[in-house]
């Protein structure tokens, strides 16, 4: 075995024939002459065979892994040929992607340590510099997904994340059936979501669309409402139990601030424990709660009708959900606690969005474990200057389209 066909094996350069090797830049580098194997002459874009049209002028160089702190670089000189179906084109480079500088196993392992870590850390992994590491990734990104369109979307969801201090929002569109994230544009508003319903989905696309959910913002109901009338609106149960929370802490603290020193302390610690869920809640805090039927009525009012609202996310027939509710809402009116009363209001303006949750329980708990993952990729780069690296990095980590599924098996690996 010659000293060539012993580094092929070592460096595990499939697909490909070295023909000469040279260590350059005080042996910190391993340049290497390299040409396809059997698989030269070939068209990017059919894969036939084509007739060389011009011989090989200019040699081009590509940056692969480094190897026991050995920067390798492989050198081949492509051949221009004539191709029947898309005439003179340069042939097909099995180890990298057209007009790339760098190997696909290097992008493959560049993609793989983006996900888990900083760039920081990657970029010392792979010896590159930190800016020319996150500029590959774009390039990669950009790439992988220039021809890529939203298939399949059939239950969306609608959320917006902070991205930048100063009030910087984007908007998120999930899809809920998949848990991946399909679109991401800058800023919250009725403008911003529009953007997505003309540009990434096609009108037959937006008929396909049967379930939604979103908070109850009114520009992600009418932007949904106007785009996919036959899509079924689901109002998130998150964001309805937490205004609800919401309104029964507006009763504790008025409360608190009309009690003497003696009256707040009897009822101090009774913040998280008004939100708690009753299944969460051991018998002693309901015997404290209880206790405030005596202490203090308001309260306790507030609790109990906040208790009771739990029961109405447990039916399944439209009806008697829809008679629960109109009762629940009754009573709610009659104990005069302004807080429940507005409540009440933002029930009766989403009743219809909210009762279709009965017959699908539909949430944006996916979303928002989306959402999670998205603040990890934020906080793991301490922030984003800009929308199009962070926008980068969650197609990356949580995209629809598997971006390191999208380079060859055979050139993953070293």
């Amino acid at each position: 075995m010659s000293n060539l066909q012993l580094l092929k094996r070592v460096l595990r350069l499939k697909e490909m024939k070295i023909t000469w090797m040279e260590f350059k830049d005080r042996d910190r580098e391993l340049h290497l002459g390299v040409k396809p194997y059997k698989n030269g002459c070939r068209c990017p874009q059919c894969q036939r065979r084509g007739t060389i049209v011009r011989p090989a002028t200019k040699c081009r160089a590509w940056t692969d892994l480094a190897i026991f702190g050995l920067q390798i670089v492989l050198w081949y000189t492509p051949k221009d040929i004539l191709c029947p179906t898309h005439g003179r084109v340069q042939e097909e480079i099995p180890w990298a992607a057209a007009y790339s500088r760098i190997t696909f196993r290097l992008e493959y392992r560049l993609c793989a340590f983006g996900q888990i870590m900083t760039q920081k850390a990657a970029s010392a992994l792979l010896a590159l510099a930190p800016s020319t590491l996150s500029d590959l990734l774009h390039r990669i990104v950009t790439r992988v997904r220039s021809n890529h369109r939203i298939r399949g979307l059939v239950t969306l969801g609608v959320d917006e994340i902070s991205y930048l201090k100063g009030r910087k929002f984007a908007t998120v569109v999930y899809d809920l059936d998949r848990s991946c994230v399909v679109w991401v544009g800058q800023g919250k508003g009725r403008e911003t979501i529009d953007r997505f319903f003309n540009e990434a989905l096609s009108p037959a696309q937006k008929k396909r669309v049967r379930w939604a959910s979103c908070d109850m913002s009114r520009a992600y109901i009418e932007a949904i409402k106007h785009h996919c009338p036959e899509a079924k609106l689901v109002i998130d149960r998150f964001h309805v139990v937490k205004a609800l929370n919401g309104a029964v802490d507006e009763v504790r603290k008025e409360q608190w601030r009309l009690l003497g020193h003696d009256g707040r302390k009897a009822i101090k610690g009774l913040r998280w424990l008004l939100a708690m869920h009753s299944r969460n809640r051991t018998k002693g805090h309901t015997r404290f709660l209880n206790a405030l039927a005596c202490s203090n009525r308001r309260i306790y009012r507030a609790w109990v009708l906040k208790d009771e609202f739990e029961h109405f996310w447990n039916y399944r027939y439209r009806a008697c959900a829809q008679r629960f509710l109109k009762h629940w809402m009754t009573a709610a009116l009659k104990t005069r606690i302004p807080s429940l009363k507005n409540f009440v209001g933002t029930l009766r303006n989403h009743s219809e969005h909210l009762l279709t949750f009965i017959q699908r329980p539909l949430t944006n708990a996916v979303g928002e474990g989306l959402n999670r993952i998205i603040k990890i990729v934020k906080n793991r780069a301490s922030g984003f200057r800009g929308l199009d690296s962070f926008i980068d990095l969650i197609f990356l980590c949580v995209g629809d389209l598997d971006i390191l599924a999208q380079i060859p098996s055979k050139l993953r690996s070293l």
